[in-house]
């Protein structure tokens, strides 16, 4: 058994060494964020490079898996980097070809889907001020990852949590292949859960939480040291990109950091469970709803330092939802809090990306009104 010890430690080792390294990369690019006088998103990259020193830190002392989970989170880093390798390479080679084709402009044609994709990259620049409002619908869309975790966590109606349903799945996987398991990961008795085990809901959302930041980080990277025609996040996204994420980590790259450090901090005891799902719904929900309500049917305007130019039809729309968010999983009185730390952190004059203040901020905030005032959480 000594051996799959040393095995689990060196698995918990290479994770730890990965978290601590994109903190550092954190850093450096907020370096350049700041050389290029983009305050806002050198200062935004800063605070996720300081998440990231807390992850690993975190999982340096108390660990975010059990073994085996620690190898697949590692070997789920590995398959990012490989994928991510490819797309390099595949772009690479659509650049040399275009460099060394004379075209022949007398004829059509036809162009593969990576290099129309290049060549929208590399034309004109893929930064804009403000990105039109059917994208602005996409990318909001990613807010919705907010709602999959709650099902993912409790389930919906008839649907059991999807973490469960995985967990059972990989049990009996497991069980149907024992002799390669046993090569790979020691032992089957050694497996930390067993079928409907409730820590498996927990520790496999983690991982859902981690395993999602890994996939973006990796090819958010990619795209600010060397140039968003080679992110596959940018492929598969349509590059909806703003000048303030030159040379600074993406939107989706900061509520994702958001979303593992709350979730941290309620795996250590230290906000409710309700409480986090209530600070990152309406963090999802509220900006998306304000921002959106805002582009669409804004007419009174107001200019935020920092922020932009935002409108009192999307301060309403983000304010509301995040009442009626608050009131549904927390009950009537801390959704007031919600509601009104959501107003100050979204709309308030800040250097720092909302999209990583809101869902850290909101269940901190909302965890201290429950100390404060000792009600009850939601409804019940």
């Amino acid at each position: 058994m000594e051996y799959w010890d040393f095995i689990e430690g060196l698995y918990n080792t290479t994770f730890s060494f990965f978290l601590f390294f994109i903190a550092m990369i954190m850093f450096f690019i907020a370096i350049k964020g700041y050389r290029a006088n983009n305050q806002y998103g050198a200062i935004s990259t800063t605070l996720t490079g300081l998440c990231f020193v807390f992850f690993g830190y975190y999982n340096s002392i108390m660990k975010y898996f059990p073994f085996p989970y620690s190898g697949f989170i590692v070997w789920w880093i590995g398959f990012n980097l490989i994928i991510n390798a490819l797309f390099f390479l595949m772009i690479k080679r659509v650049k040399k070809k275009i460099e060394r084709q004379n075209l022949d402009k007398g004829k059509s044609q036809k162009m593969s889907i990576l290099r129309k994709y290049f060549e929208r990259m590399t034309i004109k620049s893929p930064y804009k001020e403000e990105i039109p409002l059917k994208r602005e619908y996409f990318r909001k869309s990613f807010h919705l990852m907010g709602l999959l975790i709650l099902v993912a966590y409790y389930g919906f109606f008839f649907i059991p949590p999807i973490t469960l349903l995985i967990s059972d799945g990989v049990i009996l996987a497991i069980n149907q292949v024992e002799a390669s398991y046993n090569f790979l990961w020691g032992e089957i008795a050694a497996f930390p859960y067993v079928i409907g085990d409730p820590e498996a809901i927990i520790a496999l959302t983690m991982m859902a939480l981690i395993g999602s930041l890994i996939f973006a980080i990796i090819s958010d990277i990619i795209r600010i040291i060397w140039g968003p025609e080679y992110s596959i996040f940018n492929f598969l996204t349509k590059s909806m990109l703003r000048n303030k994420e030159l040379n600074a980590a993406g939107p989706q790259i900061y509520i994702i950091t958001g979303f593992v450090f709350s979730y941290t901090l309620y795996v250590m005891g230290l906000i409710d469970i309700l409480v986090f799902f209530a600070g990152i719904i309406i963090a999802c929900l509220s900006d998306a709803a304000a921002a959106l309500i805002g582009r669409k049917f804004g007419k009174h305007k107001i200019k935020i330092r920092k922020s932009g130019i935002k409108s009192v039809e999307g301060f309403l729309a983000g304010s509301i939802v995040a009442y009626l968010i608050g009131l549904i999983i927390v009950g009537p009185v801390y959704s007031i809090f919600g509601a009104l730390i959501f107003f100050i952190t979204d709309y308030f004059p800040t250097y720092i990306a909302d999209n990583i203040l809101n869902p850290i901020f909101i269940p901190i905030g909302i965890q201290l009104f429950v100390l404060l005032l000792g009600l009850p959480i939601g409804w019940i």
